[in-house]
């Protein structure tokens, strides 16, 4: 599979950060996404409980060939509650559903979104290679796994991409999943390559948020430790003037230049932001000034961790806790 250097994050037109924007808005940045040739669309069962995959459907109709198309299983809402399934039948319904719901005969790249930690991932890997011989997805994707998971599902089936969080104040993928990605010729598909905002210099204060932001329960924008990490933003905003470039444009540039198999999949509802992010494939920055950036936004100078305990929890991807 041939992946772009960027593609699009659609989780925010429909769940997640704020309140969504209406479908009609949600179309026409997926429509400017499309005419500007972004190469992939990311998309999930849990993305607005499924109104997500039908919105980017609709986006494609008439135009399926312009883009890897991706989305998820293993991980819906239940009764109105997130629930973790990686179940062999569970995730052949969600395939079927995920069909249905795009209005598409294939979809290019679908991911186990987490590992359900009662279930071997060979199980739950085998399944979707079941899907793959039966033409309903073209290959296999894993989220937030480990190195070592990542092993087990490759000894039963080829993986395709990696989608992990990885960005300038997320950099767990460093500790060894770069690597592992790199050598087995696996992509390295990043999510959150801004920090949710926080790199494209887009969070105010906190409290601000809509009160089902997820970000509400993460700990590095809650009040023990937005403090710290926003009085790192005037030197950023400083870096990123430096360098020519706004300040999402200088973390997506800093990924870009991680190795040509790091995919970013920034997220957006303006339209203006899309075209931003999109640019900074094309920017030319200093390496000296990148490792500045990487210096200046790290593990060592970013204040908390990046879920809570629950979320933790639910992902299996390395720590810096458990490498240290």
């Amino acid at each position: 599979m041939n992946f772009p250097r960027i593609g699009l994050g659609c989780m925010n037109l429909s769940h997640a950060y704020g309140t969504p924007p209406s479908v009609d808005e949600g179309l026409a940045v997926l429509d400017a996404a499309l005419e500007a040739g972004v190469g992939m669309l990311d998309t999930a069962t849990l993305y607005g409980a499924g109104r997500n995959e039908e919105l980017v459907g609709r986006a494609l109709r008439g135009r399926r060939d312009r883009v890897i198309l991706a989305s998820k299983g293993g991980m819906a809402p239940v009764d109105g509650v997130k629930t973790i399934d990686g179940r062999p039948e569970t995730l052949r319904a969600q395939v079927d559903a995920s069909l249905g719901r795009l209005g598409v005969d294939h979809i290019d790249l679908y991911y186990l979104h987490r590992w359900d930690k009662t279930v071997p991932i060979g199980d739950s890997v085998g399944a979707l290679a079941d899907m793959v011989t039966a033409g309903k997805i073209g290959a296999i994707g894993l989220s937030e796994v480990s190195v070592d998971r990542l092993h087990e599902a490759q000894a039963v089936a080829p993986i395709a991409a990696v989608q992990n969080e990885y960005s300038l104040w997320t950099r767990n993928p460093e500790l060894r999943m770069v690597q592992a990605t790199r050598e087995s010729g696996v992509a390295l598909v990043a999510f959150s390559p801004v920090a949710r905002g926080f790199l494209a210099d887009g969070v105010g204060d906190p409290e601000e948020f809509a009160p089902k932001d997820i970000r509400r329960h993460m700990p590095r924008f809650q009040a023990e430790n937005w403090p710290a990490n926003a009085d790192l933003l005037p030197a950023w905003r400083a870096l990123a003037a430096e360098a020519g470039a706004t300040p999402a444009q200088l973390a997506l540039a800093w990924l870009l230049s991680r190795g040509d198999h790091v995919v970013p999949i920034p997220g957006t509802t303006s339209i203006t932001h899309l075209h931003e992010n999109l640019a900074a494939v094309d920017l030319v920055i200093d390496p000296a000034l990148l490792e500045r950036a990487g210096a200046l936004i790290d593990t060592r100078t970013v204040t908390g961790p990046r879920y809570n305990a629950g979320q933790a929890d639910e992902v299996d991807a390395e720590t810096f806790e458990d490498a240290a």
